[in-house]
Formats: C-alpha cells, structure tokens, sequence
C-alpha cells in the first residue's frame, strides 16, 4: 500500500464555485476542484495554491483551511490511499484556462447548486458544503473579500 497526499481549493468568485472537467481517455472523466500533489520541500498551502494555478490558470488566495478527504485507489502494482487537503479560496475574477497536458477540457465558474450536481465524487461534494457554509458565514459578517481577513 502506497499513501500519498494532495492538496486543492474550493475556489469562489462572487457566490460562484471553480470546477475543471476532466476526460483522460475516455477512462476518467467528471468535473472536479482543481488538485495535485505536495512537492518536495512545499508545504500543504502552498500546494494547493501552485495545483490551483496550474491546473486553471486562476491566482487565488486561501481564506482558510476546510478538510481533509481521503480515498483509494488502485494501480497496477499496487493500492494507492490518498490523502487531500482542502483550502477555501477566493479569486478576484471569473478568468480560468484548463490545463490541456493534465487532460482538463473545460472550466468555469458554477452556481452552488450546479456545482454541487456536476462535481463527480461524493468527497468532493462534501468539501463543497464546508466551503460553501464557511463562505456564507464569512459574507455575513462582511469578512468575505476583505483583505484585512487574510
């Protein structure tokens, strides 16, 4: 058994969620948060801001820390238990790119309730209500967007 660790953003842009959709041969395929794995020497936050950089073209900033989801999976030498950290992220536009070589074909900015029936794992929904309810909670008390905050 294999553990490794990633790390990625739930990325919102005025009440809207960051989602790539992904189709690597036909095999895997599904809108998901952008993600990726912890480099030698890089700590867990700024993984996920390199992974959502990379993967979407957006320069986000953390707001903060909202979970950990983990999963298997297996190869052909081996089962690989993952491990990601998630981050609650805000970018300040609607502006995203997907990143051809990691086969990512489409990415936008979706309502809640959209993103929550696009996105293709059931871990990932779960970090989409953390995310969601911390960003509702922030916008209530005015902290959303304020740069004081972060």
């Amino acid at each position: 058994m294999i553990e490794a660790t990633s790390c990625g953003g739930v990325v919102i842009f005025r009440g809207k969620i960051l989602l790539l959709y992904k189709n690597y041969k036909n095999k895997y395929e599904g809108w998901v948060f952008p993600k990726g794995t912890v480099e030698e020497n890089e700590d867990y936050k700024e993984t996920a801001l390199r992974e959502v950089k990379e993967e979407s073209g957006v320069s986000a900033n953390i707001i903060k820390y909202i979970g950990k989801s983990q999963y298997t999976f297996n190869t052909q030498s081996d089962i690989v238990v993952k491990n990601v950290h998630w981050y609650l992220m805000m970018s300040d536009n609607y502006n995203s790119k997907p990143q051809r070589e990691e086969f990512f074909l489409d990415s936008g900015y979706y309502k809640y309730h959209e993103a929550y029936h696009m996105l293709k794992f059931s871990n990932e929904k779960y970090m989409l209500e953390q995310a969601y309810a911390e960003y509702l909670e922030l916008k209530k008390k005015n902290l959303w967007g304020n740069k004081k905050y972060f």
